[in-house]
């Protein structure tokens, strides 16, 4: 098992109404193909009182902040205290947390964004996992199909880790940050707690508590008391 991999290294799986689901993987990537039908099943259990069906497997939160430009298609829970501002462009498959803000222009598919995310201005995220407080700088994006069309790999520490997948975005651990402008090529997995510099081609995995300037140049932060 690659330890720093796992869905319990990278995440506080408290931190998303999706819980259950991360919690019967092992590695982040392995959730993906379920999101949809556990949106399903798990909208047809939540509270009435605190959220209302929009939609054919539409869930929001009654107290979230919907705008009337956004477009948005199941299956999809947005949790309380959620923003999906102007032209904010949900595509199906996607659990937006509490107090997390999807911005203009903002498209989100097949992606679980944890409570308190982030993704506010001209942002791509398909395929990915987005840790708690998390958040993509403006028009930061992630890349989910190799141009290739073959299946993504995770390469860590020398090691190619298939993962049977045509289209795998990023994973976020908790507390990442992302400047403005970078890509995060397919199979990319940010440890939790860690920057990426804006402009950044990123490709591979930074380990958790890092700064990543450029390919080849990352280093460890500074550990604040």
């Amino acid at each position: 098992m690659f330890q720093e991999l796992t869905i319990k290294q990278l995440y506080t799986t408290t931190e998303t109404i999706a819980k259950e689901l991360l919690d019967v993987h092992t590695y982040p990537w392995e959730v993906l193909s379920d999101i949809g039908a556990f949106i399903i099943q798990l909208g047809k259990r939540l509270p009435s009182d605190i959220f209302e069906q929009v939609g054919e497997h539409i869930w929001i939160a009654k107290n979230a902040s919907i705008a009337p430009t956004a477009s948005i298609t199941g299956p999809c829970i947005i949790d309380e205290q959620a923003e999906i501002r102007h032209c904010a462009f949900i595509r199906g498959n996607a659990i937006v947390g509490k107090k997390s803000v999807v911005g203009n222009s903002t498209e989100l598919k097949n992606v679980i964004l944890f409570n308190n995310v982030q993704v506010p201005h001209y942002n791509y995220v398909g395929d990915s996992i987005l840790g708690a407080y998390s958040h993509m700088g403006a028009g930061s994006i992630t890349s989910n199909v190799k141009s290739d069309k073959t299946l993504v790999t995770v390469t860590f520490q020398g090691e190619r880790i298939e993962t049977g997948l045509k289209k795998f975005g990023a994973m976020l651990g908790d507390y990442v940050e992302v400047g403005c402008g970078s890509v995060l090529n397919p199979g990319t997995i940010i440890g939790a707690h860690s920057n990426i510099y804006p402009l950044s081609s990123v490709r591979g995995v930074v380990n958790a508590h890092s700064i990543y300037k450029n390919q080849g140049e990352v280093v460890e932060k500074e550990q604040r008391n």
